[in-house]
């Protein structure tokens, strides 16, 4: 269960648009935070509140210059959160729906 909770918090972060859009333009390289709210009608609070969730959640690294925040998308939580997407999308012989253990009653006399 906890693969599951790990992975989902980043697809939770993904649902907000503003957020998505937010990683979008990560994927071009670091930004920093005043590049990103130039891009969006939103309070300097609010774009913190999203950088939080985003970073929160593992997808984007923050790094503090001065006055400045930069954000840059994490290369190694990407690559997992593609792969966790691959495997929950894929056919394979360990998948949970193969799992007869807690499986009803009606289900294990058709076999």
């Amino acid at each position: 269960m906890n693969y599951y909770l790990e992975n989902t918090k980043v697809f939770k972060a993904l649902g907000d648009p503003k957020r998505a859009m937010i990683v979008d333009m990560l994927s071009c390289g670091e930004l920093c935070a005043c590049e990103i709210l130039e891009k969006f009608e939103m309070s300097q609070s609010t774009l913190s509140h999203h950088m939080k969730l985003l970073c929160e959640c593992g997808l984007v690294k923050a790094r503090a210059e001065g006055k400045w925040t930069y954000y840059s998308l994490d290369d190694d939580a990407i690559g997992k959160t593609k792969q966790f997407f691959w495997a929950i999308t894929s056919d394979k012989e360990n998948c949970i729906c193969r799992d007869k253990t807690n499986c009803c009653k009606g289900c294990n006399e058709n076999e």
